[in-house]
């Protein structure tokens, strides 16, 4: 026990480590009334790790080259030892990791996470959440089945639609003049090294400006605002060891339903691994429909919603930017919200209802995206496209009209 001591006094005096465990683990005190939903951000921590130790693995047998990535996965699925648990935790491991972001990020909607003083963790979200895209993006690519091909020959080619740089901006992107050989090793590079250094740095950020403002709560409550005389939070206790050992609760749960999910179910019903995606890519044979992964449909029935020109705007490039500015207004929430209040809690019956509705309509537009298009559907996808940018463009509004219950001093523990 001494040597063990002796050795960390030794590390202390060179690196802060006892430092660093005190201020983000056993000495940061979080809110004591944490609830179910807060067990997503750990668990979005927990499927990264997942998705780079089983990234890492399956690269030692894939093979980036357009005439041979298909093989080396199927070599992967059939031949290598666990190959199998290896590609299906990676490809399971993507839902996954889009399922507990969205839950997260609705977490952070429910309670307000996103306002001062808290502005620049939500901005940090909201990258890592873009970076995400990219990299399911480029990772969709690399087993070279035919929805892979398809469907990156249609998001690449979307950026087609913009004016004067349209078309520049595509070959650039792609490298050639189609999705080829040249296309699938730069996208190997940014899946595997690129993105994944940008989406580790951006998770660092995240947690350092989390840990230097604190935890928000269900009750919207600044716990920082009510200290004893030692300085400690009066509604705070140790994240460690006791949101340590809660977080594990919520993995061991987590994990039982993802293993579910990977021995049972891993196309998970044609929505994590569609089946064009089991057919060698060919240039030559368009699928019947084509659709991007389930995380991203929300978005791709937007694109599809546009059906009208605006003068010399055609509706293709409309599309584009109301897909992109989906996302966007995401990032202006802080600012976009005037309500005096943090917690939906203590929030009227408007903004509750708009919440609902906005969730609706994410869903509802998810489905949508997954649909081959018809007139109703078209107009479904319209009144959902509506629906969504309601809720963050007349935010400003119904927000101060929005009457509010008064918020307590001090955390309560009972659910309301």
């Amino acid at each position: 026990m001494g040597m063990l001591v002796s050795l960390r006094d030794w590390v202390d005096a060179r690196f802060p480590l006892t430092k660093m465990w005190e201020e983000h683990l056993s000495k940061y005190y979080a809110p004591k009334n944490f609830n179910f939903w807060y067990f997503f951000g750990s668990l979005a921590l927990l499927v990264l790790v997942i998705q780079i130790v089983t990234g890492i693995f399956l690269t030692m047998n894939y093979k980036p080259d357009a005439n041979e990535a298909f093989a080396s996965v199927e070599y992967i699925m059939r031949d290598v030892e666990w190959g199998w648990l290896i590609r299906y935790m990676h490809s399971t491991g993507a839902s996954a990791f889009f399922i507990v972001v969205y839950m997260h990020m609705f977490r952070g909607m429910l309670y307000g996470s996103y306002k001062g003083p808290r502005e620049l963790i939500w901005l940090f979200g909201m990258m890592i959440y873009l970076a995400l895209m990219a990299e399911a993006f480029f990772g969709y690519l690399l087993p070279w089945g035919q929805m892979s091909y398809w469907g990156a020959q249609v998001i690449v080619s979307l950026f087609g639609a913009i004016p004067g740089i349209g078309d520049s901006l595509s070959l650039w992107i792609r490298g050639d003049y189609v999705i080829s050989d040249v296309t699938l090793n730069r996208f190997f590079a940014l899946h595997v090294i690129a993105v994944p250094l940008v989406l580790v740095a951006l998770v660092v950020m995240h947690i350092l400006a989390l840990h230097e403002v604190g935890s928000n709560n269900p009750d919207g409550v600044e716990i920082k605002k009510n200290k004893d005389e030692n300085g400690i939070p009066r509604d705070g206790i140790p994240f460690h060891p006791y949101y340590t050992v809660k977080d594990i609760v919520g993995v061991v749960v987590f994990l039982m339903f993802f293993a579910f999910v990977i021995f049972f179910i891993p196309e998970g019903g044609g929505y994590f691994l569609e089946p064009p995606n089991f057919e060698p890519a060919n240039a030559l044979k368009t699928p019947e429909h084509i659709a991007p992964v389930w995380y991203f449909t929300p978005y791709y029935a937007m694109l599809r919603a546009i059906t009208f020109d605006i003068g010399p705007l055609s509706s293709k490039f409309l599309g584009v930017i109301v897909m992109g500015a989906a996302v966007v207004i995401l990032f202006f929430l802080p600012w976009l919200d005037r309500s005096p209040v943090k917690s939906i809690r203590y929030r009227g019956p408007i903004f509750k209802t708009m919440l609902a509705l906005f969730v609706i309509s994410f869903f509802v537009l998810g489905w949508l995206g997954t649909q081959a298009p018809t007139d109703v559907k078209t107009l479904m996808a319209q009144v959902g496209t509506a629906v969504y940018f309601a809720f963050f463009l007349l935010m400003p509004f119904y927000t101060k009209l929005d009457p509010t219950k008064p918020v307590p001093e001090r955390v309560t523990m009972g659910s309301h």
